[in-house]
């Protein structure tokens, strides 16, 4: 069985176990869990982030368009393909 085929069976048996057995299996796990990270209480991130947005707005760093990077890429490719 792949392991699509086994998520799948694991996500349509917790949708209907009941209470007594999804807390067993979450005991099993619990410890594997990673537990969801709120970026806006890290300080550091957020100076980061504050940081980047303040050099963009003053002209030092550029940002690039998803259009820009696409075209950057191909070009990339065609250099690559004639070597």
């Amino acid at each position: 069985m792949t392991t699509a085929a086994i998520r799948e069976r694991l996500y349509d048996y917790i949708r209907v176990a009941d209470d007594k057995k999804v807390k067993a299996i979450y005991a099993l796990l619990e410890d594997q869990v990673i537990p969801a990270v709120d970026w806006s209480e890290d300080e550091d991130f957020v100076a980061e982030l504050n940081e980047r947005v303040r050099r963009y707005e003053a002209g030092i760093d550029r940002s690039y368009t998803w259009g820009e990077l696409e075209a950057s890429i191909e070009e990339l490719k065609k250099k690559r393909a004639a070597k």
